[in-house]
């Protein structure tokens, strides 16, 4: 139901407004709040420039007149959703990623008018705009492909599994490099921290298997994990377990090389292999065991050599092996929660 703010009286219309940029300030989207309030989407992106006039009590129904704001309604509302529903590159932009520098430029060049990187940090914040961290997504990916493997190829393997009281494994190859660094440490205000460390470089690749139910299989590996290695990592999964196991892996030359495939064929009576849709590591529940080990494991240790690093790494996996509820929880990201 619509609601017509002019019919209401001035206590009740300034508590409508207070209680919609409240909304907002909390990261609902304006067309959201306008939406559930029963208002025009014009006439909130108003009250948002009411708001930035003079703050909350500008937005008392009784005051009229003022100065008027640079940035109305209308202009606001193409501020949210140029920097909302556009990537900087569709206008032309040097980088894929906002800031408040680019977006002051789009403001001065739409509008012609100039506005401080606080300005811009201050009219985002009323905007119920944030600075976050993304997720980055290739371009590659077909949006289609991963719905299609949401809805029935996955579903298909899990109903194929229960048929045959089957395990389902997520595998994947991950590489660790000894300069790897996570974490904060504390500090004087001011003086930047020096955790001291080789500054060597060596690396080792690791490929693991895990599975909703807390398994986790794991081999670290010397070099590249290629075609070989792989076949390995087949062997030891089979003979870890009774039960015939459904192995789901992304398209890594490795695991479509004809070795793999005559090694599948070898063992058809115990493991079926599929694979994720293309550029799609987001979906991959083995994913999370790399983030845990370069994060919490060797990201806070200072390596200084490659036997160190190995022992740290095996020690590290073996610990998330001995503890299933941490692998069942690699499977509670929204991302990974249609596996469960």
């Amino acid at each position: 139901m619509n609601t017509d703010a002019r019919k209401l009286n001035w206590n009740s219309l300034t508590d409508l407004r207070k209680r919609a940029l409240a909304c907002i300030h909390d990261g609902q989207r304006p067309s959201e709040v306008a939406s559930m309030y029963g208002i025009g989407r014009r006439t909130i992106y108003n009250w948002i420039a009411l708001y930035r006039s003079g703050g909350w009590g500008s937005l008392d129904a009784r005051k009229r007149g003022g100065r008027p704001a640079l940035l109305d309604g209308k202009k606001l509302q193409w501020i949210y959703n140029t920097v909302v529903d556009k990537n900087p590159l569709q206008l032309k932009l040097p980088f894929a990623l906002w800031t408040a520098k680019m977006i002051g430029g789009v403001i001065e060049k739409k509008f012609g008018i100039t506005l401080s990187k606080a300005s811009v940090c201050r009219l985002l914040a009323q905007l119920g705009i944030t600075p976050q961290r993304p997720v980055w997504k290739a371009y590659q990916q077909k949006p289609e492909a991963v719905q299609k493997w949401l809805k029935t190829e996955y579903p298909r393997i899990k109903r194929l599994a229960k048929k045959v009281h089957g395990e389902i494994y997520f595998a994947d190859e991950a590489g660790v490099r000894s300069d790897h660094h996570a974490g904060t440490t504390w500090a004087p205000k001011g003086c930047t921290p020096v955790v001291q460390s080789t500054g060597a470089r060596f690396s080792l690749n690791v490929v693991s298997a895990v599975n909703a139910q807390g398994e986790f299989r794991f081999m670290v590996v010397k070099g590249t994990v290629g075609a070989k290695h792989f076949c390995n990592f087949i062997d030891r999964l089979v003979q870890g377990t009774k039960k015939m196991v459904f192995l789901i892996v992304d398209g890594h030359p490795a695991h479509k090389s004809v070795m793999v495939k005559e090694k599948l064929q070898e063992l058809n009576d115990r493991i079926k292999m599929f694979l994720l849709p293309p550029y799609s590591p987001e979906l991959n529940p083995d994913e999370r065991v790399w983030n845990d080990l370069k994060n919490n494991g060797i990201g806070r240790t200072v390596i200084t050599t490659p036997d160190q690093m190995k022992r740290a790494v095996i020690s590290f996996l073996r610990l998330i092996q001995k503890t299933p509820k941490r692998v069942m929880a690699y499977f509670t990201d929204k991302n990974v929660a249609y596996a469960m």
